[in-house]
C-alpha cells in the first residue's frame, strides 16, 4: 500500500539522518528521496494510476511526509553545522599561557661583521668611504696606477677581462685614481675603497671572488712615519692590544717605496706554530707612499703633496681573526659554520 512505502521512506530518512556527520550526506539524503528522482517524488508520479477519489488522499500523505521530511533535515543541518563549527573552534583554540615561540633571528655574514669592524676603525681615524663599480676600464685599473700596458707587474694578477679595455676589476685601487681626479689639484683627502674584486683564482687560500679594503691619505708633509703608526693602530684596534707590527720591504707599482705588513702570530701568539711555519709572523697587507708618478698621472703635485696607500684582503682578516683555515667556507652557506657567528 502507499501508506505502507510513505512510513518506509520516512523510517529510511531517520535512519540515514541518524548516521549523518557532514553536510554533504545531509544533501545526498535530500537528493535520494525528494529530489526529482527521488523515492517520495517517483510516488507523486504514480498518481495518475489512482482513481479520481484516492489521489487527494495521497497528495496528502506524501504532502504531509514531504513536510515532515524537510523539517528532519533542515534540523539535522544545523546540527551539522553547529558540530562542524565546534570541531573548527576547538582545533584553532590558542591556549594563550602557552610560552611564546622566539623567531629565528638572521644575523651578518661573519665577512660583513669583519667588515664593518674594519670600517669602523678607519671612520674612527677620519677616513671617508667610497665605493665604485665592480666593472672598471683598463685604464683606472692599471694604467694610471703606473701599470701600463706592457708592465710585467701586470702578470702577477690573473684579470678576468670582459673586452679588451674592460674587466672584472682586480682590486679596489682604480677609487684611488677616481678619487684623485675627482678632487681639485693637491686638494687632501683621507678615503677607504672597500669592495668586491676578482681574479681567476681558487683554492683553500684563495677565491675568484673575495673583498678588499684600500686606502688613501693626500695631504702635504705625509710621512712614512705616519702610515706606521696608522696601520699599528688599526691591526691593534683589529686584533689586541697585544698585536705585534712588522714591515718588511717589498715592491709595488703604484708606491714607493713599499711595504709588506706583518703581525705576530694569532694562534701562537708569536711563539711560532704550524698556521705561521713556525716564524712567530703572518703577512696581513700590502702599503707603501704613493709614487710620485700615480700623483702626477692623476693631477696631483708631488712636489706639493705626498701620501701614503695600503690595500688589505677582508676574507686574510676575517681568517685570521677567527681562526678559519680554509677560505672556501665562507661561500659555501654551510648553516653549522655561519651559525658560530
Amino acid at each position: 500500500m502507499i501508506s505502507d512505502k510513505i512510513e518506509a521512506i520516512k523510517a529510511a530518512v531517520n535512519e540515514q539522518l541518524a548516521k549523518s556527520e557532514h553536510l554533504q550526506d545531509v544533501q545526498d539524503i535530500r537528493v535520494k528521496f525528494l529530489g526529482k528522482k527521488g523515492e517520495l517524488t517517483a510516488i507523486m508520479k504514480e498518481m495518475k494510476n489512482f482513481s479520481k477519489e484516492e489521489r487527494p488522499k495521497i497528495g496528502q500523505l506524501v504532502n504531509t511526509a514531504r513536510n515532515a521530511i524537510e523539517e528532519q533535515l533542515k534540523a539535522k543541518m544545523e546540527e551539522v553545522k553547529a558540530q562542524e563549527l565546534a570541531a573548527k573552534i576547538e582545533s584553532e583554540k590558542i591556549d594563550i599561557t602557552l610560552p611564546g615561540r622566539k623567531p629565528v633571528m638572521g644575523h651578518e655574514h661573519p665577512l660583513h661583521q669583519t667588515l664593518r669592524l674594519m670600517e669602523d676603525s678607519f671612520l674612527r681615524m677620519g677616513f671617508s668611504i667610497v665605493e665604485g663599480n665592480d666593472i672598471e676600464s683598463d685604464y683606472y685599473n692599471f694604467q694610471c696606477l703606473n701599470l701600463p700596458e706592457d708592465h710585467p707587474a701586470r702578470d702577477m694578477q690573473d684579470s678576468m677581462y670582459i673586452t679588451d679595455n674592460i674587466l672584472l676589476r682586480t682590486h679596489t685601487s682604480g677609487m684611488q685614481a677616481r678619487t684623485l681626479q675627482a678632487h681639485k689639484p693637491n686638494e687632501p683627502f683621507k678615503i677607504i675603497a672597500p669592495g668586491k674584486v676578482y681574479r681567476c683564482d681558487y683554492d683553500a687560500t684563495h677565491s675568484p671572488v673575495f673583498h678588499q679594503m684600500e686606502g688613501m691619505i693626500i695631504d702635504k708633509d705625509i710621512r712614512f712615519s705616519d702610515l706606521k703608526g696608522m696601520l699599528e693602530d688599526f691591526l691593534r684596534d683589529i686584533f689586541g692590544a697585544q698585536t705585534k707590527v712588522r714591515f718588511r720591504a717589498s715592491y709595488f707599482p703604484f708606491t714607493e717605496p713599499s711595504a709588506e705588513v706583518d703581525i705576530s702570530c694569532v694562534m701562537c701568539g708569536g711563539k711560532g706554530c704550524r698556521v705561521c711555519s713556525h716564524t712567530g709572523w703572518l703577512e696581513i697587507l700590502g702599503c707603501g707612499m704613493v709614487n710620485p708618478s700615480v700623483l702626477r698621472m692623476n693631477g696631483y703635485d708631488p712636489d706639493v703633496v705626498t701620501g701614503f696607500a695600503f690595500g688589505m684582503g677582508v676574507e686574510r682578516i676575517a681568517m685570521l681573526k677567527y681562526g678559519i683555515d680554509d677560505l672556501r667556507l665562507f661561500y659555501e652557506n654551510d648553516m653549522r659554520f655561519l651559525n658560530q657567528f
